[in-house]
């Protein structure tokens, strides 16, 4: 009679996928049009000049140069922009 005494269950064991959320390009670097430069939840960084939003927030390049971050305004919120090569 080979017989398995049932397992015990657990209530642990499950954690949400993560989101590859970051900077994905750093200042000084060369960036071409479509390139994504910020993944975020919420406006952590703002769009500055030739930088575009999506709608999840993701800020991407809409003209070829170098990546600039700066914090600027009274506020002092952080702001990617592209500068001409």
């Amino acid at each position: 009679m080979a017989h398995k005494k049932a397992g015990g269950s657990t209530r642990n064991g499950r954690d949400s996928e993560s989101k590859r959320l970051g900077v994905k390009m750093y200042g000084g670097q060369a960036i071409k049009p479509g390139n994504i430069i910020v993944r975020q939840r919420g406006t952590e960084f703002h769009a500055g000049y030739g930088v575009g939003m999506g709608k999840d927030h993701t800020l991407f390049a809409k003209i070829e140069g170098v990546i600039k971050f700066e914090k600027k305004g009274e506020f002092m919120r952080r702001y990617v922009s592209i500068v001409a090569a």
